[in-house]
């Protein structure tokens, strides 16, 4: 299975111990086309070394070669919110990650899609029993 993980970078670098818990945890069930969202040498200005053009057409690639997304998505983006409706028109499966810290910032667009399922979590382990459930599913 081919997942892909799409979080906050440029505004959520602060986030990026939790990322990198999540990439753990998604990596047992597939391989993972994005794990460089929780890469810790990432600035807050982002990938540098690339141009804008080549990360777009590298993360729309990994998106329509992936079976599932799973989106971090408690640091508001721009970023992954347009990951998130490409994803939904290719009619994706759509897993939305959101740190119950902060319920009342969490977009309604998001948590009310048909499209997105947003699992509201309070620490990893949540993020586990969760996944166990929904990879025992779509096997």
């Amino acid at each position: 299975m081919n997942i892909y993980f799409t979080a906050s970078i440029r505004g959520g670098r602060a986030e990026q111990p939790s990322y990198e818990q999540i990439l753990k945890l998604i990596e047992r069930y597939g391989s993972v086309l994005s794990g460089h969202v929780a890469d810790e040498s990432i600035s807050n200005f982002g990938e540098t070394e690339f141009t804008k053009e080549e990360i777009y057409e590298r993360e729309i690639e990994n998106l329509k070669q992936c079976d599932i997304v799973v989106a971090e998505i408690t640091t508001p983006s721009l970023g992954v919110g347009y990951m998130i409706a490409k994803a939904t028109d290719m009619n994706k499966e759509i897993i939305c990650l959101y740190h119950e810290k902060n319920t009342d910032k969490l977009s309604a667009i998001i948590h009310a899609s048909p499209k997105t399922k947003v699992i509201l979590y309070e620490s990893a382990e949540d993020i586990q029993i969760y996944l166990k459930k929904l990879f025992k599913k779509n096997d």
